[in-house]
């Protein structure tokens, strides 16, 4: 019987177990109703000591499953563990001690109750199996047990009642009873007090550990569990942080499991295995009835994949968003308690009075409640971003993994572009739903809880308030729709508009030659124009929606109090009901905002999904297609009847080929343009689908593809490509590859950073490393596709002849060389011919001329054309070289440093400062006006004057709105206006750089101003201030209506500010720099992928796939190294920030206990449900804080770059030149002396020369002579150091840029087109009529080919004229000098770039248009100088010669000897 069980003389009470438990709250005497309340001892002999053994039993399987699976090495004995199990083995005494004692008892022949054996032997056994756990937790490597710690805890606060009453009664009796289970008590709270002490310490870390290689480990894995339930040991680093900025060194290696290694490798098991399922149900479901077949048939899904692989550890977080939930429901329930316990002093006429402790306890649960949200909801957080941040490595890794092995028919149906997208939109697409992916089941369960509590206080009248939310729904997702199709429309203008800048950027040295910046500076401003108008309309959209958002809650509450009240007479709203509501309703406001997001969220994901389970699912390469095992003896490579295409629904490229190539041999492969050459080279290396026969290939492969793939990585690593230094061999091949000379020009030698695509070398140069990159790789079989016909004929010939040919350092290697080279063939052993995807003949060179078939026909074709090939040799054009010493660049980019924002105008500042007063002003109005009345005094069961009191309260809601409204408006026009006024002046000062200022600066970082950062300070910046300004004042207000309503409570704030401020300046500082580390070791990621997936063949052909995947693992590791600590960052703040919030709230709530008489229920109410809503708004700030001062460097490297120093103005007023002038076309240079820049050497030195108008000069000189620097200093792109070049008497230094340029007249050696009309190439200013523009064309030999073009001038050019020949380019250029037509014309040459017959062209218009024009040209080939006036000689900066070209050449000094080179004398 229960009362036999637990009989338990109690003096006057001794009532029955489940009296006794239901008596906890109900046995007012000895529990509730008195101002020392105690527990009944059968209660606490019962339930309080089982509790923690309950826990831990029902924890203890899945623990040990937990444990099992879990092994990090064991831990040696320790004197902290030895510690731990004694004093376990002594409670374990203690506890069987008291059984024992109770069996003696019996054999005394007192019988006690049943409840003293029972409750001994359970907590005996349960302290007996915590003990062996701690040794077992040991052995398996677990230095801090949370379980342990947890159960600790546990029996220590269910071990406090049983102390204070054990005293009390004590104390009461004067003597003590049962001295022996008084002692054992006291005995036993001692030492779970000791354990629960040293379980919080944490072991030294495991033996034979592998964590013991790492540098710098993190101290996650070895922390205990209390400092990661608070991210305790983050704050080394947020402390390293504050103190110095934060470097790549200072971060800690990732934890084992977040590694690309680890987690590609199980995501690529799972995708296999889900690709396996799917073939094995088709191949299954053949023979099955075709029904079955049709259900089985589906498409291996990468869903499926990543739940496999990411579900698991997602779920954890999953629970702790249960329980976070769950638990925020509590405070509001408990908030209705603290009306109960103030409001029995309000009607306490007819209620005893409450004892005070009820207050505290309340207070004190809501507080435990509070920070046990916080760290619930921290957990979570943690557990969704890191799973978010593996799936973007999962996705990452697969997808570079994938991009290695895709046929190349897949490649073509996605671009190097698309498939960078999928790794870095689609990816990021995931993670970023992670972290409210769990919004998806949690929004209903809050909202349907919310709703229940609601019904249970107000009733019916809830469903209006829930109308309200419903209809609101439809109006936000209209604005978010809008919002979207703006956004659409903004982004394009953004995209034309970074476009137009790159190419101004990539042109600007043009657009200065021309004088044509303003035409260019309109055309960007009108886009501009365009792009601010849709953000001023999106801007509109805003303000609504933020109004919609802050109103939502209240126009919830107002419609609801208003049905509640007006429905009957009899309702009344006391504070209980009116704050209780409130703090549900707004639980209500963030899972209603969040829904429609994560649904949205999640449609833009599936469609990533989709796109990357496609490429996932795109055909791979046949690995086996060439066999290199079997192989004839004697051959290097054979192939039998094989018939190739490059995908499988195209028709074969090859076909029917037949080639045995013996080992050793050099064979040739020529025919004509796009025949399969190419083709058949890939076909061997596997690169084809082979539709038929066989292939095989014997030994390594060396590959030298047409368009050389040069990695963004020194020289010497492009060409040692993964393979072991060796000096002597390494020297060797750059002599015989030709790089000697080419090492002496670049700045570094073979240490030079080479860009992205080899973009500081030239072409040649490329080809030639490509080269080398194969000789040092010392392969079996060498496959050369045309690798000659990119470097000049003498170095193509020093190549054949000391690499490829018979003599060279490949001889008695098998090479396949694919060549356009006649006078190569000769010395080969076999020339295979193809014609139109076959071989037609094969054989030695003197067979094939017999034979006089195709062969000899492509003889007779490529003979003439041989020796108009000569040129000289390729040297960097003198300004490259400068370039390439610079692309190092001087500027560094402006580091974070501690921002300043001036630019946001100071009136408008405090406009919105007193907008937002105003706002919080109304919104505490609105709440004490509520406060107020649910104090009004009830008369008759009803309260008066309820309409004025709805009334009142709506109109300071919508109040609150409105200035809302006005405030987020006024906050967008006037970031609009800064944005207008910063990129104007960006824009402003940009066209107005010197050219040096382009030569040192990557167009990447200056294109970076105008889309990065203008994008920062257009759609970032103010919505951020918006939330900052809200979340500051909401908390300012807060702090007031407490301090208003709790006097006392100005006596904490002062320690809680401190707090918050340290936590505050910590972590924006850390947080800063970690984004900062992130955003730098994030785009080699993506720069990396793109060039691999344009090198793929290459990384094939030498086998190097492994070592390029571990290469981009790495460096996705150092990505989220940074991005790691970030995430950590956030969730330290947040436990930190959120416990100043709770410890708001706890004070908040005990000032109005200890207050309670001077208080009525609706100030209490009032103060609590504002401290409740204070945590969110602290976290806010100090995140935005830490935005704000990240973006707001946006604004300060827009400053930085809108001050650069200025070249000299374009227009002087007062000193412009006549209008004809140059009339005569004179030209003097005196004393002239110039240089690049500051700190280099001059390039010309004190040049004295005159040139009568109508002469025809030509400058020639060895490269570097500085040719160039002369047409530059005309235009004055380079200021002189001393001296002065007048032109018809006029110095040049003393008018304007534009007067300067635009009487000039120059054709550039590089075309550079705009995309634009043709007519825009032209003329961009529409000075000239369509005749004058017709007639130029005719002059440049244009006119056939504009006319014959549908839109004829209004033809459009391509992005830096793409979709024209180089020699079309060539003779616009030469149109739009005829159109200008000035005096003097300056030529620079074009060289190589251009065919002979266009040149002809070009000299030919030159010398009939321009006939009495000054003419300067700077010549390369000199037979088009020949028959000018006089030539004049550069050499090294100085006049050598200058006198007419038949006396040059009689003196013979410079010009003769490189007329005798070129063959003219």
């Amino acid at each position: 019987m229960p009362e036999k069980y637990c009989d338990v003389p109690i003096g006057s009470t001794s009532a029955s177990l489940l009296i006794n438990i239901s008596s906890f709250f109900q046995d007012s005497n000895l529990s509730i109703h008195t101002d020392n309340p105690d527990l009944t001892p059968c209660f606490q002999n019962t339930i309080l000591a089982w509790i923690p053994s309950i826990y831990l039993w029902s924890a203890l399987p899945f623990y040990l499953l937990y444990l099992k699976h879990n092994k990090r090495g064991y831990i040696v004995l320790s004197m902290l563990s030895r510690f731990k199990t004694l004093f376990g083995v002594l409670l374990w005494c203690v506890s069987w001690a008291d059984l024992f004692y109770s069996f003696h008892e019996l054999l005394q022949n007192r019988t006690p109750p049943p409840v003293y054996f029972v409750t001994p032997l359970i907590v005996g056994i349960t302290v007996l199996i915590a003990t062996l756990l701690i040794q077992y937790e040991r052995l398996r490597g677990v230095q801090s047990s949370g379980v342990l710690i947890i159960f600790w805890f546990l029996s220590v606060l269910c071990a406090v009642g049983p102390f204070r009453s054990k005293i009390m009664t004590t104390t009461a009796q004067g003597h003590v009873n049962e001295r022996f289970r008084f002692t054992t008590f006291y005995i036993y709270f001692a030492l779970i007090i000791i354990e629960l002490i040293l379980s919080c310490f944490k072991e030294k870390p495991p033996f034979f550990s592998p964590v013991s290689t790492d540098p710098n480990p993190c101290p996650e894995l070895t922390s205990g569990f209390l400092s990661r339930l608070t991210f305790w040991w983050f704050t080394s680093m947020a402390v390293l942080g504050y103190k110095r900025p934060l470097e790549d060194k200072d971060l800690w290696s990732l934890n084992e499991d977040d590694t690309s290694k680890i987690i590609v490798q199980q995501l690529s098991k799972e995708w296999d295995k889900e690709k396996a399922e799917c073939k094995h149900y088709i191949h299954a479901g053949e023979d099955i009835l075709f029904i079955a077949y049709k259900k089985h048939n589906r498409k291996p899904s990468f869903l499926k994949a990543l739940l496999r692989t990411f579900g698991p550890y997602f779920l954890i977080g999953s629970f702790f968003k249960l329980i976070q939930d769950l638990l925020s429901f509590v405070n509001p329930q408990l908030l209705r308690l603290v009306y109960c316990v103030s409001s029995f002093y309000v009607q306490s006429l007819w209620r005893l009075d409450a004892p005070a402790w009820w207050g505290f306890l309340i207070a004190a649960l809501m507080f435990i409640c509070a920070v046990l949200q916080t760290l619930m909801l921290h957990q979570h957080f943690q557990y969704c971003f890191v799973t978010g941040m593996r799936l973007r490595t999962g996705i990452t890794g697969v997808i570079y993994r994938k991009s290695l092995v895709i046929t190349n028919s897949a490649k073509r149906s996605s671009t190097v572009g698309e498939i960078v997208n999928l790794m870095s939109v689609d990816a990021q697409r995931f993670m970023d739903l992670m972290t409210f992916l769990n919004m998806l089941w949690s929004a209903p369960l809050q909202i349907f809880l919310a709703l229940y509590f609601l019904w249970q206080a107000l009733g019916p009248s809830v469903l209006a308030g829930v109308a309200v939310m419903v209809l609101l729904i439809p109006f936000n997702s209209a604005i978010a729709m809008k919002t979207r199709a703006f956004q659409v429309e903004q982004m394009r203008y953004k995209d034309s508009r970074i476009k137009l800048m790159n190419e101004i950027l990539g042109g600007i040295k043009v657009l200065k030659l021309y004088a044509w910046e303003p035409s260019f500076s309109e055309k960007v401003l009108e886009i501009r124009k365009n792009e601010l108008r849709v953000l001023k309309k999106s801007a509109y959209l805003n303000s609504l929606s933020t109004f919609a958002w802050i109103s939502a809650p209240f126009l919830v509450a107002l419609t609801t109090f208003a049905v509640y009240v007006s429905v009957n007479e009899k309702n009344i709203l006391d504070a209980e009901k009116a704050f209780v509501s409130l703090s549900l309703f707004n639980i209500l406001k963030f899972p209603l905002s969040m829904l429609p997001q994560v649904i949205s969220n999640i449609a833009q994901t599936s469609v990533s999904l989709k796109r990357i389970q496609q490429f996932l699912s795109h055909d791979e390469l046949d690995p086996n297609c060439v066999e290199t095992k079997v192989i004839a003896p004697g051959s290097a490579i054979s192939v039998t009847n094989a018939t190739f295409s490059w995908g499988k629904e195209l028709k074969p490229s090859l076909k029917d080929i037949n080639l045995l190539v013996p080992s050793g041999a050099l064979v040739a492969i020529v025919g004509p343009v796009g025949c399969g050459k190419s083709s058949l080279v890939s076909a061997l290396l596997g690169e084809m689908e082979k539709l038929e026969g066989e292939v095989a290939v014997k030994g390594s492969v060396a590959y030298v593809p047409q368009q050389a793939w040069i990695q963004n990585a020194t020289l010497k690593d492009n060409i040692l490509f993964g393979q072991a230094s060796n000096e002597q061999k390494y020297q060797n091949v750059l002599e015989a590859c030709a790089l000697k000379t080419d090492l002496e020009v670049l700045p570094g030698g073979d240490q030079t950073e080479i860009g992205e695509k080899g973009i500081n070398l030239s072409g040649g140069q490329r080809q030639r490393v490509s080269l080398a990159r194969a000789v040092y790789s010392n392969s079996d079989i060498y496959l050369l596709d045309d690798p000659l016909s990119a470097v000049d004929s003498h170095v193509a010939k020093h190549i054949f002849d000391k690499v490829i040919g018979p003599d060279g350092v490949l001889k008695g290697k098998t090479r396949i060389l694919v060549t356009h080279g006649i006078s190569f063939l000769p010395q080969v052993d076999h020339i295979v011919v193809v014609v139109d995807g076959k071989i037609s003949e094969m054989g030695s060179y003197q067979d094939l001329l017999k034979q006089n078939k195709a062969f000899a026909e492509f003889l007779r074709s490529y003979a003439l054309d041989e020796d108009i090939e000569e040129d000289e040799p390729t040297m960097l054009e003198e300004e490259e070289v400068l370039l390439a010493e610079d692309t190092v660049s001087i500027h560094t980019d402006l580091a974070d440093n501690e921002p300043v924002a001036n630019e946001v105008r100071k009136h408008l500042c405090l406009v919105i400062c007193f907008l937002y007063c105003c706002q919080n002003a109304a919104a505490i109005g609105a709440n004490v006006w509520l406060s107020d009345w649910t104090n009004e005094p009830v008369i008759n069961g009803t309260q008066h004057n309820t309409a004025m009191r709805i009334g009142v309260y709506a109109a300071l809601g919508l109040l609150q709105g409105l200035i809302v409204l006005i405030c987020s408006f006024t906050l967008a026009m006037g970031g609009i206006n800064a944005a207008r006024t910063l990129h104007a002046a960006l824009l402003e000062n940009k066209f107005h750089t010197p050219q040096s200022f382009y030569d040192t600066t990557p167009t990447g970082r200056i294109i970076n101003r105008f889309s990065k950062d203008i994008y920062v300070i257009d759609e970032v910046i103010p919505p951020t201030i918006l939330m900052f300004l809200g979340t500051f004042f909401t908390s300012l207000s807060t702090m007031i209506v407490i301090i208003a309503s709790t006097p006392l409570f100005a006596v904490v704030i002062v320690p809680l500010a401190i707090l918050y401020f340290f936590v505050q300046r910590f972590y924006v500082a850390t947080s800063r720099q970690l984004k900062r580390l992130e955003s730098v070791s994030r785009s080699p990621i993506y720069s990396h992928f793109s060039e691999t997936v344009s090198g793929a063949s290459v990384i094939r052909a030498y086998r190097r796939v492994k070592s390029f995947v571990d290469i981009s693992d790495v460096k996705m590791d150092e990505n989220q190294k940074s991005y790691y600590p970030g995430i950590v960052s956030n969730r330290w703040l947040g436990v930190r920030v959120e416990f100043v919030g709770n410890c708001i709230v706890l004070f908040a709530a005990l000032f109005a206990v200890i207050g309670k008489n001077s208080l009525n229920a609706g100030l209490v109410g009032l103060s609590v449900s504002y401290a409740l809503q204070v945590t969110l708004s602290l976290n806010w700030m100090v995140r935005m804080t830490s935005e704000l001062e990240t973006n707001i460097v946006a604004v300060e490297r827009i400053k930085e770059y809108s001050e650069t120093e200025t070249e000299a103005p374009w227009v002087i007023e007062g000193k412009s030149p006549p209008a004809d002038w140059p009339s005569r076309g004179e030209l003097e240079f005196v004393n002239y002396s110039v240089r690049y820049r500051k700190g280099l050497d001059l390039v010309l030195k004190d040049l004295n020369l005159q040139v009568h108008g109508g002469e025809k000069i030509g400058i020639v000189g060895r490269t570097g002579a500085g040719k160039s620097s002369m047409t530059l200093c005309l235009f004055r792109i380079l200021e002189a150091v001393k001296g002065e070049i007048k032109i018809d008497g006029v110095k040049i230094s003393e008018i304007g840029l534009h007067d300067l340029r635009s009487r000039l007249t120059i054709i550039p050696q590089d075309p550079v087109l705009f995309s634009g009309t043709l007519r825009m190439n032209l003329d961009p200013f529409n000075k000239y009529s369509d005749e004058e523009i017709w007639k130029a064309l005719e002059l440049s030999h244009l006119k056939r080919f504009v006319s014959s073009q549908p839109s004829m001038l209004d033809y459009e050019c391509s992005e830096g004229g793409e979709n024209l020949s180089v020699g079309q380019r060539q003779l616009v250029c030469l149109a739009r000098a005829l159109l200008r037509k000035t005096r003097i014309l300056i030529l620079d040459e074009a060289t190589a770039a251009i065919d002979l017959e266009t040149d002809d062209l070009i000299q030919m218009t030159i010398r009939t248009q321009f006939e009495d024009c000054t003419v300067l040209t700077i010549a390369h080939r000199l037979n088009t100088i020949m028959d000018y006036t006089r030539v004049l000689v550069l050499d090294n900066g100085t006049i050598a010669e200058f006198d007419t070209p038949a006396s040059l050449i009689a003196s013979k000094g410079i010009f003769y000897s490189m007329a005798k080179d070129a063959g003219l004398a």
